[in-house]
Order: structure tokens, then sequence, then C-alpha cells
């Protein structure tokens, strides 16, 4: 079973090849809850990705990249956006 990290990496190669599905995800931005519907879209391409899930992710992704640098001091101010893994994925697909 894929986690939520290679859900997102599969969902954002979809996308990539299918412009259709690249449409739909970029189009979230303009729901009233972008998150939400970003989830949504996510699951009806057939991939389990819920909001915690995918903020959970982010965020320990971005724990265990501190961890790993600076003998696991929590000195380094966290960058903006390197713990939103939907805003990654978002930026990505704009960038093509």
């Amino acid at each position: 079973m894929m986690n939520t990290a290679e859900l997102l990496d599969e969902i954002q190669r979809k996308a990539f090849a299918d412009e259709e599905l690249r449409r739909c995800l970029l189009a979230v931005r303009q729901e009233k809850e972008p998150l939400l519907s970003f989830c949504r879209v996510c699951r009806e391409a057939g991939y389990e990705i819920y909001p915690m899930e995918l903020i959970a992710a982010g965020e320990e992704f971005h724990a265990q990249m501190k961890r790993s640098t600076n003998g696991g001091g929590e000195n380094s101010p966290m960058l903006e956006g390197e713990d939103d893994f939907f805003e990654m994925v978002l930026a990505a697909l704009e960038g093509i």
C-alpha cells in the first residue's frame, strides 16, 4: 500500500499525462475549500487521499528533514510551503 507522498507522486505523474485531470486539479484553487476539493478529485481519480492525511504527511516529511540536519535541532526556520504537499503538487502542475 502506498503512503500519501507516493500517492501524490502518482497522481501528479498521471496529471502530467492527462490534461483533463490536470485541469480539474488546478481548478480546485477556485473552490471555497480547495484542500477538500483537491482530495475529492484525487479520490474520484482512484487515489484515496484525505485532508488530514495530506496535512500530516507534509508535517511529518518536514519533521524528518529537520531531524536529519543540525543534530535534530529545531533551530532552522521553516520555509513557507515546504511542508505543504497540496501546494507543492499544484505548483508543479502549474509549471508545465
